[in-house]
């Protein structure tokens, strides 16, 4: 799974990073958890469900600028460690115009820009381990391909970078086991092992959009949008397996991988939505994303250091030693999974003059395909489709479908608004072993009068996932859990125009 073709390094943890995503939006819509897919009236609405910018009569631009503190506390292996971050988020920002038309029909437009991901992170765990060495990877890639050790450092040898660095450093061999040649990892013979990972992430994505949408009579409301995410990631991960039982003459000390990985690209997606309002008090909603279609090139430098002590002694290779001292780059395409929104919202008070509305309760229900993600080469060479079938039939079975929730609700006073949120988004693996889920619990204030506005949000989050320093084919696979907690502040500033 880890290496067909030289450059490649995409694993599955790659594709749901691109689609389980976090609330964002103004300040007023992460106050009330994100559940605004049947109120309309917020730019928001262009990333959500595009009908409700029908409900825009005027126009208005916004900037909503937000930051974020992060911990993470780790469990590996029974160990606990733990990390802090914290970094800017963009909530969505731009401009929406709308007007009235004849025939009681109106229409409105946005162009609007919101970090939809952000990856800043840092995760750091360790622990000892007796079950598995992370040199088994790449000796069962190796063994696996059926390429003779000797041509395995070849330039057109189909192996990854990391199993090239593993074979050069010594970190893999051949030896005589119950009197078969095979490939083995040197650690494989100690009885247990010290293992340490530390991840270090940044970057996001950031999506610009143009929504349109039309409203007909008050009642129906249709909307659409062009969405073109633009992606940018980076990785920066060390991981160390050390012998811990004191023996100078067991042919292992330590190896050290180094490696930073990096992503960038476009993509672009639709989303139609539509809003019925039966009556003055109920909004229903419904909106259907379509999966983004990334255009993306990977950058990987690696760095192995491997000591073997009487064996090979000390080792250092990069991956460009192995890959005829090129930096290595790989061009391919990433489809993220649909997804389906279901909304309604039930507004309270004097519903024909918005100034004399007392407030609204709001909640939304979201399925999303994670499974549907997969990923294509962008090269006309179809040597690299057996590939990414290996990763695309890996997503499928350790990913699944699953629901997101959304409520919240607003009350005004006058010119002073209070406003309240919960969102809950849901495990998107299938092994029942592996917790994962993000909570947030919100509360905001905002202001309006006379053509300007203020919203201010706090937003709490809690996240429980999964961290693998390394994936086995043949066996069971250790990880980590990652356990994170997040104080969100957000602020949202507009004027109408």
């Amino acid at each position: 799974m880890l290496g067909a073709g030289r450059v490649m390094a995409q694993v599955p943890e790659d594709a749901i990073r691109f689609s389980w995503l976090s609330p964002n939006g103004t300040a007023r819509n992460q106050a009330v958890g994100g559940a605004m897919g049947s109120l309309g009236g917020d730019i928001s609405a262009t990333f959500m469900n595009p009908a409700g910018l029908g409900l825009y009569k005027t126009g208005e631009f916004v900037v909503s600028p937000g930051f974020s503190f992060l911990t993470n506390k780790s469990n590996y292996r029974g160990n606990a460690t733990s990390d802090k971050s914290n970094y800017f988020n963009l909530g969505t920002s731009g401009l929406v115009h709308g007007f009235t038309t004849r025939n009681n029909k109106s229409a409105a437009f946005s162009i609007a820009a919101s970090t939809i991901a952000n990856f800043n992170s840092q995760v750091y765990y360790k622990g000892e381990n007796d079950y598995s060495s992370y040199s088994e990877q790449y000796a069962s890639e190796l063994s696996n391909s059926k390429i003779p050790i000797g041509k395995a450092l070849d330039f057109d040898a189909a192996l990854s970078l990391a199993t090239k660095m593993a074979v050069f450093s010594y970190l893999i061999d051949t030896a005589t086991v119950n009197g078969t040649l095979q490939v083995v990892g040197l650690p494989e013979f100690l009885s247990t092992r010290q293992q340490e990972n530390t991840v270090n992430t940044k970057g996001g994505i950031t999506e610009l959009a143009f929504g349109i949408a039309t409203n007909i009579n008050d009642k129906f409301y249709f909307g659409g949008t062009l969405g073109i995410p633009i992606v940018s990631y980076e990785r920066n991960s060390t991981f160390t397996e050390r012998d811990i039982s004191g023996d100078k003459n067991n042919d292992f000390d330590y190896s050290t991988l180094a490696e930073t990985f990096s992503t960038k690209g476009i993509g672009v997606n639709a989303k139609l939505g539509f809003i019925f309002k039966p009556v003055e008090s109920l909004r229903l909603g419904l909106a259907v994303h379509t999966p983004t279609f990334y255009s993306l090139q990977d950058k990987y430098h690696g760095e192995m250091t491997t000591e073997t002590e009487g064996y090979a002694h000390l080792q250092t290779v990069t991956s460009e030693k192995v890959n005829n001292n090129q930096l290595s780059k790989y061009d391919y395409d990433l489809v993220s999974p649909w997804k389906v929104l279901i909304s309604g919202s039930y507004i309270f008070g004097e519903l024909e003059d918005v100034t004399r509305q007392k407030g609204f309760i709001s909640a939304d229900v979201e399925y999303i395909n994670y499974k549907g993600s997969s990923y294509q080469t962008a090269s006309t060479d179809n040597s690299d489709n057996s590939y990414y079938d290996g990763i695309n039939k890996t997503i499928d079975e350790i990913y699944k479908g699953s629901f997101n929730f959304r409520v919240g609700g607003e009350l005004k006073f006058k010119t002073i608004m209070a406003r309240g949120g919960f969102a809950y988004y849901g495990n998107p693996y299938k092994d029942s072993e592996l917790k994962a889920s993000r909570m947030f619990v919100s509360g905001g204030l905002g202001y309006r009068n006379k053509g300007f506005f203020v919203d201010f949000t706090y937003v709490y989050r809690l996240q429980k996932d999964v961290n693998f320093p390394y994936r086995l084919p043949d066996k069971a696979n250790t990880f980590a859990t990652v356990k994170g907690n997040a104080s969100n502040v957000i602020l949202t500033f507009g004027v109408k125009i």
